[in-house]
């Protein structure tokens, strides 16, 4: 058996939990997997997505797309028209992630309770 290195393995781990922390901190945020779900269904415009979603806020929506498009998730796209439309889409990293969420959604619907959303 090879031997193990106490200081390499504390690395690694740190490296996947600081990693982990990113992914939640970003997942984590109310809204933002839903909108990964609303746009995994092709390119969107933000009536649309407000539409889709409902009881998010336009303020919420506008910020949770700029983070999607801040870290590389989503795309915005604006055409000049006329009429000046813009339309937001998944990028690769962002339809990379869907299995991901659909797994945790699965793992989540056989292992975690549901709740009262009233409460």
């Amino acid at each position: 058996m090879p031997d193990r290195h106490p200081l390499v393995e504390a690395e690694a781990c740190a490296r996947a939990d600081a990693a982990l922390v990113r992914a939640f901190d970003l997942l984590g945020r109310r809204w933002t997997g839903v909108l990964l779900g609303t746009l995994s269904g092709g390119p969107a415009g933000f009536r649309a997505i407000s539409r889709a979603v409902e009881g998010i806020s336009d303020s919420v929506l506008s910020d949770r797309l700029t983070e999607l498009c801040n870290v590389g998730l989503a795309t915005r796209t604006v055409d000049e028209g006329p009429p000046i439309s813009v339309a937001y889409e998944l990028t690769d990293a962002g339809r990379a992630l869907l299995p991901a969420l659909d797994q945790i959604t699965r793992w989540a619907e056989q292992y975690l309770p549901a709740t009262d959303q009233s409460e």
